[in-house]
């Protein structure tokens, strides 16, 4: 018996090459009917024999393409029409609907395959690409997600072009950012120079995907010096993008799961081990054993190293300390003009800035450091309906949350929302996917530090309720969040500084939480901080509060290493063969570090010494309170959280412990567990708050 239904797809189904899909399996299986996009997501109806129907709807579950993601599907029974023929419909645009968007995507193998063959058209062309790969969320200006609502709205495709777009058996049916060297965006100069100049030891200013990188020579000394220089960056390492796979080798220790991480559809930078002799500058991570190192990912950047002399590049935001990635051509001219020698820019408008995002590897899988290209704007699903608002996020590594239906929308990292121009970055981001996503806010969360830029924006905004929400507490509703607990847990939230409800800058903290509040069971003591909030990003002021430390550290070159760099120095030194630890002291509430601070000032170990006890004191410690809080609450879910879990070693230690006394534990791994993540925690407590 013929019958006919419709079928409604809601996830990332724009974008993907979903709808060329649809039409070539209904085309298989002879069904009759149409597809479209709206704004929602994807809809289909197809007509045919029951057995036809049934195949098309095991086939969308399972021969969907690659880079789909299915969030649900609604099937419905419809009376038969007699069609005849199956159709791609036009979009349809709907009032207050939303789909989502799908992030860009490195370039696919078939992609790499028509740019760098010398028979292919598009051979050589910087800006090739598919239904499967290419530019989406930075291009996209609105849904659904056709090519007038993009930037490539003003390159018209050449017949050529147009008789790809609209061939169903062409991979690039209905690809929206569709181009060629006939008709698309075109570079400012030629590779080859480029090339040259590179290898020449010069610094360029090149146009990329969601912005400008600053590129030169990897193994280049004088111009990784002349590099850092004039970016006015001390010590904080550079990215280095390879060749390939084998240039990665290498350089790094790259495993099964690395290696996976690095040639995947994201193309993160990867944070791996770097090998010995791997003769690259000093410079490129001062005092670092770890290289950040990651892949090519659009064809301009394949085409750099085709036929290359070198097989590495430093390839570093392109911007100046502390201000966000450089989108626009004059801009970059006059920002980078005295960083940059040279310029390789494309007049392909890049509409959302996104820089490169940033991974670590533990226990085999992804660890996301920095939440941005290749994963934003791709939503989290937190499992129930949350009223519409925004989360603000903190100050530093700034990453702000929108919520829609069951969708947390976290933003791309914005950065350290401490100037102007960020806070611009900042604006036109929230306006942007305010509009993608039709979010109109009824409320806004924020962090209690009443210094911090987004706070004070956050209160600005009229006719909302606001709610505060207390930093460490949002750490941990933030892992239960991406991990879908509910009820309460041990949280234990490690981090810099989050302004504490007492109005004492509070570090490390202890909670039995949930999403409705929280309850501080335990902390570090409170020390005095030389300096204030100086102290976050210069940590010599911390130790300044332990008696005997300003003695020993008064006067060294050291104090002038920031915070994050420090606490590199310190995991990158440890003897990972010393076990042993410091004491120290649990006294109530507090625990108690200066036993081990006195040990550390007084005796004569070497340093891989003396960083291995620290980091096993801290485990142990970490441990030990968390057994004392299951002791007392009969609690056994543990919530790891802050920024001091990027330290793998620490992490390592501390999750060993934990499992080894049984403890269920969780962990982050779409979400930073740094101060990258807030914002989702901050969400899901005003959203409790709210109800």
């Amino acid at each position: 018996m013929p019958q006919r239904v419709q079928v409604r797809l809601r996830g990332i189904v724009q974008g993907v090459g979903f709808r060329p899909f649809v039409y070539n399996l209904a085309q298989r299986l002879n069904l009759a009917g149409y597809v479209l996009n709206d704004s929602s997501g994807l809809v289909a109806e197809v007509e045919g024999p029951h057995a036809a129907v049934e195949a098309f709807l095991k086939a969308l579950e399972n021969e969907h393409p690659p880079l789909a993601w299915i969030q649900d599907r609604t099937v419905t029974s419809l009376p038969l029409t007699g069609d005849l023929g199956f159709f791609i419909r036009p979009s349809l645009a709907e009032t207050g609907r939303f789909a989502l968007v799908s992030p860009d995507i490195a370039t696919c193998a078939e992609c790499l395959a028509d740019c760098t063959g010398p028979d292919n058209r598009r051979y050589g062309y910087a800006f090739t690409n598919c239904t499967n790969c290419g530019p989406r969320y930075t291009i996209i200006r609105d849904i659904p997600y056709d090519r007038p609502h993009t930037t490539m709205a003003d390159f018209a495709m050449c017949q050529m072009c147009r008789a790809e777009y609209h061939d169903p058996a062409n991979r690039r049916f209905h690809a929206q950012p569709n181009a060629c060297p006939a008709c698309g965006p075109a570079l400012s100069a030629e590779i080859a120079e480029a090339q040259r100049r590179l290898a020449d030891g010069e610094i360029l200013a090149i146009k990329g995907l969601g912005g400008f990188h600053l590129a030169c020579d990897a193994r280049n000394a004088a111009a990784v010096a002349r590099l850092r220089a004039r970016k006015r960056r001390s010590d904080k390492p550079f990215a280095v993008m390879v060749r390939n796979l084998e240039a990665a080798h290498e350089l790094c220790a790259v495993d099964h799961e690395a290696a996976r991480a690095l040639s995947g559809p994201r193309r993160p930078i990867v944070i791996l081990p770097r090998r010995e002799g791997a003769r690259l500058p000093e410079l490129i991570a001062p005092r670092n054993p770890a290289l950040g190192v990651m892949l090519p990912y659009t064809p301009l950047h394949h085409l750099l190293f085709r036929g290359a002399a070198f097989a590495a590049l430093v390839m570093t935001s392109g911007n100046l300390s502390e201000e966000p990635i450089v989108v626009d051509n004059q801009d970059a001219h006059e920002r980078l003009g005295e960083v940059a020698d040279w310029f390789l820019v494309h007049n392909r408008d890049i509409y959302m800035r996104a820089d490169d995002s940033v991974v670590r590897m533990f226990e085999g899988e992804e660890r996301v450091m920095r939440r941005s290209r290749g994963y934003a704007p791709q939503t989290l699903d937190v499992g129930r309906g949350l009223p519409e608002l925004l989360a603000c996020g903190g100050e530093l590594k700034n990453v702000f949350c929108l919520t829609k239906g069951t969708h947390a929308i976290l933003s791309q990292h914005i950065g350290d929302l401490e100037n102007y121009e960020t806070l611009v970055f900042f604006e036109e981001t929230l306006a942007n996917l305010k509009k993608l996503f039709r979010v109109t806010p009824r409320a806004v969360a924020y962090d209690l530090h009443p210094g911090y830029l987004s706070t004070r924006y956050a209160l600005g905004l009229p006719g909302l309720e606001k709610f505060g929400v207390q930093h460490h507490h949002a750490h941990i509703a933030s892992c239960m969040a991406e991990n879908g607990l509910t009820g309460e847990v041990i949280g234990v939230a490690m981090d810099g500084t989050g302004y504490g409800e007492d109005g004492a800058i509070w570090g490390g903290e202890f909670l039995l939480a949930s999403y409705a509040g929280f309850t501080r069971r335990a902390h570090l003591r409170y020390v005095p901080l030389a300096g204030g909030d100086a102290a976050v990003r210069e940590p010599w002021r911390s130790a300044l509060g332990y008696p005997g430390a300003s003695e020993r550290l008064t006067g060294v070159p050291e104090q002038r290493i920031r915070a994050g760099q420090a606490a590199i120095e310190l995991e990158a030194i440890v003897d990972p063969s010393c076990e042993e630890s410091y004491p120290f002291d649990i006294a109530g509430e507090e625990l108690d570090f200066r036993p081990m601070m006195q040990r550390i000032l007084t005796e004569t170990a070497p340093p891989p010494v003396v960083a291995a006890r620290f980091h096993n004191t801290l485990a142990h410690a970490i441990h030990e309170m968390c057994l004392r809080l299951r002791r007392e609450s009969g609690l056994n879910r543990v919530c790891l959280s802050g920024g001091t879990f990027q330290n793998m070693r620490l992490l390592g230690l501390t999750a060993r412990a934990l499992r080894a006394s049984r403890f269920e534990l969780f962990l982050h791994r779409n979400v930073p567990p740094n101060d990258g993540g807030i914002a989702l925690g901050q969400a899901v407590i005003a959203a409790q708050r709210m109800k």
